[in-house]
């Protein structure tokens, strides 16, 4: 099934070809205008210029070729070469009754699936999960839902960071604070306690000052440097200790996923690819790739074409660790084995976008994976006011829990203030609650163009007018609202009638999902899904203003429901693949 943009673009193929035009500009595209037009092409004037011909007396010839087309209530060329093309009533109305009968909505399926892994969220082991994971957790989550709705065989893959130098910098602060703790004691193998003595509190408290302090102490640092060597050589008190930290930090990052709705098939860490390791590196010596670099063993990834020097990988530090690259690598081995991927999309900070490049490359030097199935996706920051990273008020990293736990908070507020949900009860009052902060939260992130920052304002965001989260639920709600008393009324929906221009443009944002669609998958933007939801809730709410339902003739109200019933399926699903999800009432 088939957009109105795919149907006239092809359409437009065959009239540059039978006029003996490169049909690469043949593409339709939604109308600048909309009181002119409903789609336009503008290929009429590279096409003449690349003949050297006149671009309206093209176009001109174009639109004639167009005359009898059946979809067409008329073409037309406007301007230096426009060509401007409006749709019949009929044509609209098959694609209206196509999209009502869809449980897609309209949506359609890749032609060649993929088998995908979606590397997102990557919260660090003994740090608590703060705004900074936002982002990759939301954008990542998204990408998931909408990968895997187009018809893609897709994994998501948590990847904590739990194998590198910050688990030997709290086991170093720890042995130091602690030294009476039994993972300390040589004599010991494996007499551990089962519960651990360690809090979520302690690390939270420990490993700032540990990071600080090896900054500024090289003995400090050496210290971390060597226990994360022997962490990852096996000493079975370290690893008890590190096993113990990994599992009081996961139950923390597993809560905070969860409030935002967020699941992962994979709760992958480092230290997974850590059996990949050895026979790696056996790998890459053996292939000539490892080359000894002051103690250190590297792999030079840099290229001829290069406009600037690319460092190397950093495989095996001098003190004999795997560093991030080594479990990165490893990583890309272990996926290959176990899954077998033709793309790997890692949602991480623009920031590393040298780093994932010289893993990328040793990959594709070691014939892993190929360089072009592997693809980091990277975002702006998400900044507060003043411009700058998002901070409390006091002037720290703001945590995550906290920032939903405000976020619920401002929802109730605003519920309270509009009197939603008065006579509600607690329990459904604080689910619509949590349910308007998390659209907040995810829509203010997911509309922003995500290479792009952006800024943070909970109070703005929160707001049940204009381009926001809580927008587009008070939407749906109205919509199921109404559809409600319709039933509830006796009235049932029925073949679509197109007698208003407002229902005219209802069907044409219907018709434009699967575009929003192609676009968000193919540049990998959410935000084109952000712009269609939005969109669609407008269309629907100048069609809800002027065209009465209940007060209507019988088959007008019939066609009515029917529209309003696949604004309300179309709108979910969007919502749904930006992982907001709507109340039943509010």
């Amino acid at each position: 099934m088939q957009d109105f943009i795919a149907i006239l673009s092809a359409r437009l193929v065959g009239a540059f070809e039978r006029l003996g035009f490169d049909p690469k500009w043949a593409r339709a595209q939604p109308a600048d205008r909309p009181d002119l037009a409903d789609f336009q092409c503008n290929g009429a004037m590279p096409a003449a210029k690349s003949v050297g011909e006149v671009p309206r007396a093209v176009a001109e010839r174009i639109v004639a070729d167009l005359a009898e087309d059946p979809d067409l209530a008329e073409a037309n060329c406007a301007g230096p070469g426009f060509i401007n093309l409006r749709l019949s009533d009929a044509a609209l109305t098959r694609r209206a009754e196509q999209i009502a009968a869809d449980s897609r909505a309209g949506a359609s399926y890749v032609a060649v699936p993929r088998r995908i892994i979606i590397d997102y969220g990557g919260p660090n082991v003994a740090k608590p999960m703060h705004v900074g994971h936002l982002r990759a957790t939301i954008i990542g989550d998204a990408a998931k839902r909408l990968f895997r709705f187009r018809g893609d065989e897709v994994w998501g893959d948590a990847h904590f960071g739990d194998w590198g130098f910050q688990m030997g910098l709290l086991i170093a602060a720890l042995a130091e604070e602690r030294p009476d703790l039994p993972f300390f004691d040589p004599a010991l193998r494996d007499e551990y306690p089962v519960e651990s003595p360690i809090t979520l509190e302690d690390l939270e408290r420990l490993y700032p000052l540990a990071a600080a302090r090896a900054k500024e102490d090289s003995a400090s640092r050496d210290k971390a440097r060597r226990a994360t060597a022997e962490l990852q050589n096996g000493h079975p008190g370290y690893r008890a200790l590190w096993a113990q930290m990994a599992a009081v930090s996961r139950t923390a990052q597993k809560r905070e996923f969860g409030a935002l709705g967020v699941e992962f098939d994979f709760w992958y860490g480092e230290s997974d690819a850590d059996p990949y390791i050895p026979e790696m590196i056996e790998d890459l010596a053996h292939k000539g790739l490892l080359v000894e670099d002051q103690g250190a063993r590297i792999i030079r990834v840099v290229r001829a074409e290069d406009k600037r020097e690319l460092p190397p990988l950093l495989v095996v530090s001098s003190e004999g660790s795997a560093m991030y690259g080594t479990t990165d690598l490893a990583t890309i081995v272990q996926r290959s084995r176990t899954i077998d991927p033709d793309l790997v999309l890692y949602f991480v900070d623009a920031r590393q976008s040298d780093h994932f490049e010289q893993v990328f490359r040793a990959s594709d030097l070691a014939g892993y994976l190929q360089r072009d199935q592997l693809e980091h996706i990277g975002f702006g920051t998400m900044n507060g006011p003043d411009g700058k990273p998002f901070k409390t008020r006091a002037g720290g990293v703001m945590k995550l829990h906290d920032l939903i736990s405000q976020a619920v908070d401002k929802a109730q507020a605003r519920l309270d203030e509009a009197g939603i949900g008065e006579d509600f009860s607690p329990a459904e009052r604080a689910d619509i609650a949590h349910k308007v902060a998390i659209a907040a939260i995810k829509f203010a992130d997911l509309q922003a163009v995500r290479t792009t920052n952006y800024v943070f304002d909970l109070d703005q965001f929160m707001s049940f007018e204009g381009r926001t989260g809580p927008y587009l639920l008070y939407a749906a709600v109205r919509i199921r609202s109404m559809l409600r008393k319709l039933r509830e009324s006796g009235n049932e929906s029925g073949p679509i009638i197109l007698s208003d221009p407002r229902e005219r443009a209802l069907v044409l944002r219907l018709d434009a999902f699967d575009a929003a669609l192609r676009s968000a998958y193919d540049k990998r933007m959410p935000h084109f899904l952000c712009e269609h939801a939005f969109t669609l809730a407008q269309a629907f709410s100048a069609f809800y203003a002027n065209c009465p339902i209940l007060e209507a003739p019988a088959d007008l109200r019939a066609s009515r429901a029917r529209l309003a019933e696949v604004t309300l399926r179309q709108l979910l699903l969007t919502l749904d693949l930006l992982g907001i999800e709507a109340p039943e009432r509010m």
